[in-house]
């Protein structure tokens, strides 16, 4: 496996954006729910930023889901 695939494979750690397409949510929505800015939030759902362990249980508990099904876990 070259480093690019590793790099690639790493980089789509969470599964937030489709989570919230799963759920018919938007990125707006969570961000008020969070109070968080939108542009974060976009950040978590692209994967150019990661989530904190702490901030998956908190949307994990408003979106009513388990934490695990907002990681992706595939290598």
């Amino acid at each position: 496996m070259s480093t690019e695939t590793i790099y690639i494979n790493f980089e789509r750690i969470n599964r937030l954006k489709v989570v919230l397409a799963e759920k018919n949510r938007k990125g707006k929505w969570l961000a008020e729910q969070l109070g968080k800015n939108e542009a974060t939030v976009s950040r978590w759902c692209s994967n150019t930023a990661q989530l904190s362990p702490e901030m998956l249980v908190k949307i994990a508990e408003i979106l009513d889901i388990e934490t695990r099904d907002l990681i992706n876990f595939r290598k």
